[in-house]
């Protein structure tokens, strides 16, 4: 039996991990802790899996019977929750992104390496069965060879929370990048089985919403509860990029908002003998470029989540580094960080030379 602790109860606790930990009879959730305890206990009324309601996260630290946590709290508090969960020897699982600065991702990587401890990130897609799929294509060579990659991650007008954490710099670390862009990237990483980045550059923009108060949004903006329209907008709701990788080259683009009425949501894989399209957390379709046919494979897919708790479970147990280890998403957070330094200089920056400072 897992005694584990839940540092963080917002939507990434309530949609994701706790429907995926709740069907887990091997595991205990002693603690539920969240600096707003009423946010904590709806949680617990919601997951009666939840033993006990915390506001103070180092209650849960100071537990000897606690072995894991899991970190499901705002990016800005990812590593100082993450070092301080090592350092009192659990294992942890930090949602992504592990952090903006990839200087400080190195240390959460070095320290749980010096406490002997299992660290995940909570990169979900490499446990979506598609991206199985076109992982074990890549690697059977049925692309042959995969030259470039295209990924769109477009919405009409849903910035998350007009003037909350999602929209604040120094909350959120960044904007669409960060919220949904280092998904895309990160699983196109896993696809290629490693590639490492030799130049990125990169344009973001924060101009749909200049001035809040007149800002139209259309159908609901998700995570509205955390709207204020007195507060901050400073991070990115465009991005542009190029990446040049030792494997192919990708470009993106991502919007929370644009005027435009349509979402986009896809990664395009380009093959010298086929093609897929992965319609993000859906299924993919293969063009064969010998028989002009496009194919539709067929098969199931589980709850990504459930997959992924599991996968975090079992490395404590066997102590084996996994494709959520943080030693095989580093490479995802070193792009994050020079997708972020490219935009903020106006100019492409060679992996070889570019400086990260903590």
């Amino acid at each position: 039996m897992k005694v584990v602790a839940i540092i963080g109860c917002g939507r990434i606790a309530r949609n994701a991990h706790l429907p995926a930990l709740s069907q887990l009879d091997d595991v205990r959730i002693k603690y539920g802790c969240d600096l707003l305890e009423d946010k904590a206990k709806k949680l617990q009324e919601d997951f009666p899996k939840i033993e006990n309601v915390i506001t103070d996260y180092k209650v849960a630290l100071n537990d000897p019977e606690v072995e894991a946590v899991w970190v499901l709290t705002p990016n800005f508090a990812h590593y100082t929750v993450t070092m301080d969960a090592l350092r009192a020897g659990k294992h942890v699982l930090c949602e992504k992104p592990i952090t903006v600065n990839y200087a400080l991702s190195c240390e959460m990587k070095e320290e749980a390496d010096k406490q002997g401890k299992i660290l995940n990130i909570g990169v979900c897609n490499r446990h979506h069965a598609s991206v199985e799929k076109l992982a074990e294509m890549y690697k059977n060579g049925d692309f042959g060879d995969i030259y470039h990659i295209v990924c769109s991650f477009r919405a009409c007008r849903s910035i998350p929370g007009l003037g909350g954490d999602f929209t604040t710099k120094a909350a959120s670390g960044g904007g669409a990048l960060i919220d949904w862009g280092v998904h895309f990237l990160d699983l196109i990483l896993y696809v290629l089985g490693g590639a490492k980045l030799k130049t990125v550059t990169c344009d973001t923009y924060c101009e749909m919403a200049k001035d809040m108060k007149s800002y139209k949004y259309k159908g609901s903006m998700w995570a509205e509860d955390t709207m204020n329209l007195e507060g901050t907008n400073d991070v990115d709701d465009y991005v542009t990029g190029y990446v040049r990788t030792d494997k192919a080259s990708i470009s993106l683009n991502g919007a929370w908002a644009q005027n435009l009425d349509i979402g986009e949501m896809y990664v395009d894989f380009l093959g010298d003998k086929k093609g897929a399209r992965l319609q993000y957390q859906g299924m993919i379709q293969v063009f064969d470029g010998q028989t002009l046919e496009t194919e539709h494979p067929e098969y199931d897919i589980p709850n990504q989540y459930l997959a992924e708790d599991k996968a975090f479970l079992d490395s404590i147990d066997t102590g084996v580094k996994t494709r959520g280890n943080i030693d095989n998403v580093l490479e995802s957070a070193k792009l994050l960080d020079m997708l972020y330094q490219s935009a903020d200089a106006h100019k492409e920056l060679d992996a070889d030379k570019v400086t990260f400072t903590k």
